[in-house]
């Protein structure tokens, strides 16, 4: 890299709230996934039809974590419709849970009664994450500042002591 050359700096980056807002919003994710693998597991046997969009939502969870966690802004909208949907889903799906304890149910590997609570708690974290991910996509991460290596932080002309 020759002396001349630009500096690149993204100082939205730098910010305390950003770096906050980043962590929450990994955190989230990660619980999320948690959560659906709690449920997927549990209720393996007796899930009907739903355990390909469970899988698929919890590897593309944590692989948005992982680009949320490289400061990849761009997944962010992505991250709240996903969350739109997994809400509607778990709020329409846990009610149900509780409804298994009449006779002719198979029993889950999990009680029904406790994957009906895991399920009803995905939608307020589904509900913090779309808040997290529009808040973190309005701080604009991808912001960047180009920099010639001779001027000082600010952005001006570093100037030459006097001799």
């Amino acid at each position: 890299m020759a002396a001349d050359d630009p500096v690149i700096e993204r100082p939205n980056r730098r910010r305390a709230a950003s770096k906050i807002m980043k962590v929450v919003i990994v955190l989230l994710l990660l619980v999320s996934a948690a959560l659906v693998l709690i449920v997927t597991l549990g209720g393996w046997d007796v899930l009907q039809g739903a355990k390909v969009i469970q899988v698929a939502y919890i590897v593309l969870y944590v692989f948005m974590a992982f680009l949320v966690a490289r400061w990849n802004r761009g997944v962010l909208p992505v991250v709240a419709a996903l969350a739109i949907v997994l809400l509607i889903f778990a709020a329409i799906a846990g009610p149900q849970w509780f409804e298994r304890d009449k006779q002719g149910f198979a029993d889950p590997a999990i009680d029904a009664g406790t994957l009906g609570l895991v399920t009803l708690l995905i939608v307020p974290v589904q509900a913090l994450l779309i808040v997290a991910a529009m808040q973190g996509f309005r701080q604009a991460w991808n912001v960047e500042v180009e920099r010639r290596p001779d001027e000082g932080a600010r952005g001006g002309r570093a100037v030459a002591p006097a001799s």
